[in-house]
């Protein structure tokens, strides 16, 4: 039995235990989601075609993986006006595992998540766990540090601000000091989608970071 199904503006021949990959879905790993737009369906001679769609038909399939495709880059220039600009792009996208094809309505069995064992603490570490805290709630408060204005840096609001300080980025000094390996990671961590490369803002903190020093 296999099935035409369409996701993300795309169509998939599927069957069962096929591997596909596909535009980002909702999801983490382990989830079953469903394919709605079924577009047809075959089964040995019997087949049925949708218009467009198959009423009370899906695809149900389980996230096996989130992930970015290689890196494409973009290079514009133009003659004589000293034009040039360099992009690269990493498309998302979702791997699924098809779990089965449902007709009449019928809906996908859940994935059960096996709950994790209970970590069993000793006995023998409760006192100094609270002497601990209490040397704790007895330690002076340190001063909170001082953030610079990351909104300074070209493209970043409020709202991205916020979302650098939670991840622990509160400084030009701190940008400026991305490597590759760091953009990627806080562009994938933090979903800027290439904003980080796109705005330039290495080298923008570099300049920023120099200003404060002087």
């Amino acid at each position: 039995m296999y099935a035409v199904v369409k996701t993300g503006g795309k169509q998939y021949r599927v069957s069962k235990d096929d591997i596909m990959h596909v535009e980002r879905l909702e999801g983490d790993a382990g989830d079953i989601v469903t394919l709605p737009e079924v577009l047809m369906i075959g089964d040995g001679g019997n087949v049925q075609v949708g218009e467009p769609t198959i009423s009370g038909a899906s695809v149900a399939a389980e996230i096996v993986e989130q992930g970015r495709a290689r890196k494409i880059i973009i290079f514009k220039k133009r003659r004589r006006q000293n034009y040039r600009r360099k992009k690269g792009h990493r498309q998302h996208f979702t791997m699924l595992k098809v779990t089965d094809i449902l007709t009449d309505g019928a809906k996908p069995k859940k994935a059960v998540k096996k709950a994790a064992p209970k970590k069993e603490e000793p006995k023998a570490e409760a006192a100094p766990a609270k002497a601990a805290k209490a040397e704790a709630k007895a330690a002076p408060k340190k001063a909170a540090v001082k953030a610079d204005d990351l909104k300074l840096l070209s493209g970043i609001g409020p709202v991205l601000e916020q979302k650098l300080i939670d991840a622990g980025v509160t400084s030009f000094a701190q940008i400026a000091k991305w490597k590759a390996k760091d953009i990627e990671e806080f562009d994938e961590k933090l979903s800027f989608k290439g904003r980080i490369e796109r705005e330039g803002w290495v080298d923008q903190a570099k300049e920023l970071a120099k200003g404060e020093k002087e």
